[in-house]
């Protein structure tokens, strides 16, 4: 359950991000979107193979 909680909130996170992105369109803002998103991605992928 918080795994499937952790992405829910993940994927609502990315959505915010990509619509900020999208609406102003400046390319500096596209790069530090997909920084952004890969290092939260990073961080849900290690924390969920931990085993509590």
């Amino acid at each position: 359950m918080n795994k499937l909680l952790a992405l829910f909130a993940f994927a609502i996170f990315a959505a915010f991000l990509f619509i900020l992105a999208y609406r102003l369109g400046e390319l500096d803002l596209w790069v530090i979107t997909v920084l952004t998103l890969a290092l939260a991605g990073y961080d849900f992928l290690t924390s969920a193979r931990k085993k509590d």
